[in-house]
């Protein structure tokens, strides 16, 4: 049996890594992004690591809502399965009181409706199954208002909410639901965002895909809420 994972944001950064290391542990992956070179490249790479099915890539907006539902319908017919969900696809707008109407909204859209429309869409055939992981990729912003990041911190908080009434609700049920929540990650976005930190002194992405490969190798009935990751450095 080949277990599937999805990954959303899957063209860069944390998205990247993860689809490439469940790949390296032989899952079947499902890569969504927005940007299909970006995404072929890492079909590419995985592919020519020889230990997984050649991955399926789904251009998509996670924004729209819309066409999750129908997507994973046919990703369910063609596989029969979904085993790992990394809820990684996000962005980062600068801004607090002084965010524009517009920057506030797609935050809430990509980072935190966008993260629950996919969940609701796997959820009925890890039911079914009565397995699955669902990893919700959050921030430290989840869990400390920083200054001028607002209405990121706001979708990020909304996240991890929504992450603990799922994790509860899901009790018993064999599906276990884990919010990652780092500080600054060596990544594109990062550096975008202003990071102070230089790219050695950051948290890498390996760390993030390490993380849940530990989780998902604990023992059956051990379930893990939530992993704060932070650098030595903030």
């Amino acid at each position: 049996m080949v277990k599937v994972a999805i990954i959303t944001g899957a063209n860069r950064g944390i998205g990247k890594t993860c689809a490439i290391g469940f790949a390296s542990l032989g899952y079947q992956t499902v890569l969504i992004g927005r940007d299909r070179q970006k995404l072929e490249k890492v079909a590419n790479k995985i592919q020519t690591l020889g230990k997984s099915p050649e991955p399926f890539v789904w251009v998509m907006d996670i924004s729209q809502t819309g066409l999750i539902e129908s997507g994973v319908k046919d990703i369910i017919e063609k596989f029969r399965r979904i085993d790992v969900l990394v809820n990684n696809a996000g962005i980062y707008r600068e801004g607090t009181s002084e965010i524009s109407i517009e920057n506030f909204e797609i935050q809430l859209k990509i980072n935190l409706l966008g993260a629950f429309g996919i969940v609701k869409a796997v959820l009925p055939v890890m039911k079914k199954q009565n397995s699955g992981h669902i990893f919700n990729i959050a921030s430290r912003s989840g869990k400390i208002g920083f200054a001028d990041s607002g209405g990121y911190s706001a979708s990020k908080f909304g996240l991890m909410g929504f992450n603990e009434s799922l994790y509860n609700e899901l009790k018993g049920t064999g599906i276990s639901v884990t919010a990652i929540c780092p500080g600054w990650v060596n990544t594109d976005m990062a550096f975008e965002a202003g990071t102070p930190l230089g790219s050695k002194e950051m948290i890498q992405t390996s760390d993030i895909f390490k993380t849940m490969e530990w989780i998902i190798n604990l023992a059956p009935y051990t379930r893990v809420k939530e992993v704060v990751i932070e650098s030595k450095d903030g």
